[in-house]
């Protein structure tokens, strides 16, 4: 199993997931669950559609695969014509994936490629944010920010730089609140404009739990990238396709990138699927000769994939789902945030269907817990506690420990209530035994 300790299930039953309807799924032993998670940030559309499955099958009938290398079939070019679209400025161009970090690995490829066929070859960097995930291939890793996941496979690709992320809740009140803007271009600056090639963001950082950027941070970074012709990346695998309230998250923030990479959200994660979107002039260098973006994927634009992603965008759009989670999203944080009266609440943000809960030690002093502390507390307790009482969601602790949710976008004010009255009294647990961690941590 992925990012799983195998060891933690040597004396415990591994959980089986069997179904799935709306926001719910069941275990193999009929115990019902409510998905906060989508699965993993991807379930947009919630389970059980029927509409995706009969798209497929239909597809399958038709043409179950072709190649898009040197070829083309209906299905890659209605869905590439149809984000086109969809997308902001002149982001026109499609190059299909089968999952988010192999759309990660294509933009930075894209942007070697792109400047080297301009002359510029040596721009060959990019910049991205500490304790942010863009995936593991080795390529995303090494733009991915968080050293547990990197330790294990260095040395990694060479020419990622780090620079601060907007964890506004752990920066000082009195520093300026563009100043983690500021930093990327003082990072292009150190390395030499002339070396950047590209800044990867996601529009709220997942990992760390849903860094939410300050207002005007975008307009500045876009600012800074055009005055030193970098390039931006909008890593949108997880902020597109509704979980904002818009269809990219870029649209929610204001800004429009170079590029766009996207995944889990396209189909719902109902059959695997990514997409690097790029804009016009960057597509343009390849449009002559014997130019060629000499990358590729076999299942790129599978054409059962595509018409299953033609069919998820037909329910976001006929349901409205972008309006839905707008209109929504209030009520859904303001849950969250009455539960800022248990003392282990010490933050709650996010944007959207995609908020976290931060945990802390002392309110007062936003004091953290130890690494002993947050693994008891996170993978001992409430994990497991969540888990038991029916209501899956993430205990991270990639950062300091918290609280992630993002159910599907379908969900509203019963599920919310439904969340609350499980989450309020394990945090309630969890906050009565902060005083004893010590005594647990040492028995653990």
């Amino acid at each position: 199993m992925h990012f799983t300790r195998m060891g933690s299930y040597e004396h415990a039953e591994i959980p089986i997931i069997a179904r799935g309807d709306g926001a719910y799924v069941w275990d193999t032993n009929g115990k019902r669950y409510l998905d906060a998670l989508s699965s993993l940030f991807c379930v947009n559309i919630g389970y059980g559609r029927t509409e995706l499955g009969e798209a497929a099958a239909k597809q399958i009938e038709e043409l179950a695969f072709y190649t898009n290398w040197s070829y083309a079939h209906p299905r890659a070019i209605e869905l590439a014509t149809r984000i086109a679209e969809l997308t902001p400025g002149n982001l026109n161009r499609v190059f299909f994936t089968s999952g988010g970090a192999e759309a990660v690995e294509a933009a930075w490829k894209l942007a070697k490629s792109y400047f080297k066929m301009r002359g510029e070859g040596q721009r060959t960097k990019v910049i991205s944010r500490k304790l942010a995930y863009h995936g593991t291939t080795m390529g995303a890793l090494s733009i991915t920010g968080v050293p547990a996941l990197r330790e294990t496979f260095e040395p990694l690709t060479p020419g990622a730089i780090h620079v601060p992320n907007t964890n506004a809740y752990r920066q000082p009140d009195d520093i300026d609140p563009l100043w983690a803007a500021d930093a990327i271009e003082e990072a292009i600056e150190f390395a030499g404009p002339e070396t950047v090639a590209a800044v990867f963001l996601e529009p709220v950082q997942n990992s760390g739990g849903c860094f939410v950027p300050p207002d005007g941070y975008f307009q500045r970074v876009r600012e800074i990238c055009d005055r030193h012709g970098v390039l931006l990346v909008s890593d949108e695998v997880i902020c597109s396709w509704g979980r904002l309230g818009e269809m990219f998250g870029c649209q929610h923030f204001g800004y429009v990138p170079d590029m766009i990479t996207t995944a889990k959200g396209i189909t719902s994660a109902y059959v695997p699927m990514g997409a690097l979107i790029a804009g016009d002039h960057i597509a343009e260098p390849f449009q002559h000769g014997v130019n060629t973006f000499a990358h590729g994927i076999t299942f790129g634009g599978h054409p059962v994939a595509a018409a299953v992603a033609m069919a998820n965008i037909d329910i976001l759009e006929h349901e409205d789902l972008c309006s839905h989670v707008r209109t929504n999203e209030a009520a859904f944080r303001d849950m969250l945030e009455g539960l800022r009266d248990l003392p282990i609440v010490g933050d709650v943000r996010g944007a959207g269907y995609f908020q976290a809960i931060e945990l802390v030690k002392d309110k007062e002093t936003k004091e953290t817990f130890t690494a002993p502390e947050a693994e008891w507390l996170l993978r001992r307790y409430l994990s497991n506690e969540l888990f038991s009482r029916g209501l899956i969601c993430r205990a991270d602790d990639r950062g300091d420990p918290v609280i992630q949710l993002a159910p599907p976008l379908i969900v509203g004010r019963e599920q919310f209530d439904e969340i609350e009255s499980i989450l309020r009294p394990v945090l309630t647990g969890a906050s009565d035994r902060i005083g004893d961690l010590a005594s647990l941590t040492a028995a653990a």
